[in-house]
């Protein structure tokens, strides 16, 4: 399978690979939930080239992760604005600082998540929303839609 590919995947994971699956993107959305929205600012801070930013901003807006809004007409400027499908990311971004922050450690930690209603520190864990009880890796089972375990197949015959 080539990347090319993995936008018309079945698997959700492959598709969001594909569109986020680059440091840039990640990196412009870490400085995005940080709240920073314009160019020259994105640029900075990311340390990507003008010409990189561009093309990932572009790809994020055509995604609709991000919107662009004017704040400036003479001359031309614009920002860069979190869509409702940018912020759902929220919880990605928070895992994966979680991990690197258990596996890359920096004393202290470069951000810490806190939650504005109570004041303290926020660790993301995933719980069942039926029962709510904390789950790792181990205490989940996947199940293959019929269409993922076909294209599976069809992928592992092609090899």
């Amino acid at each position: 399978m080539s990347r090319t590919d993995l936008a018309d995947n079945i698997c959700t994971i492959a598709r969001a690979v594909e569109l986020f699956g680059d440091a840039w993107s990640l990196m412009l959305l870490r400085e995005m939930f940080l709240r920073v929205r314009r160019f020259d600012e994105l640029q900075a801070l990311t340390g990507a080239s003008p010409a990189t930013l561009s093309q990932r901003l572009k790809r994020l807006e055509a995604a609709g992760v991000v919107r662009r809004e004017a704040y400036s007409e003479r001359p031309p400027r614009y920002e860069y604005r979190l869509t409702e499908m940018g912020r759902d990311l929220w919880p990605v971004l928070v895992a994966m600082k979680a991990w690197g922050d258990r596996w890359f450690a920096h004393t202290p930690q470069p951000v810490e998540i806190v939650h504005k209603g109570c004041g303290h520190k926020v660790m993301p864990r995933m719980v069942c929303p039926e029962c709510h009880e904390p789950m790792q890796a181990h205490d989940a089972e996947p199940r293959l839609s019929d269409e993922f375990r076909q294209e599976r197949t069809r992928a592992l015959e092609a090899s």
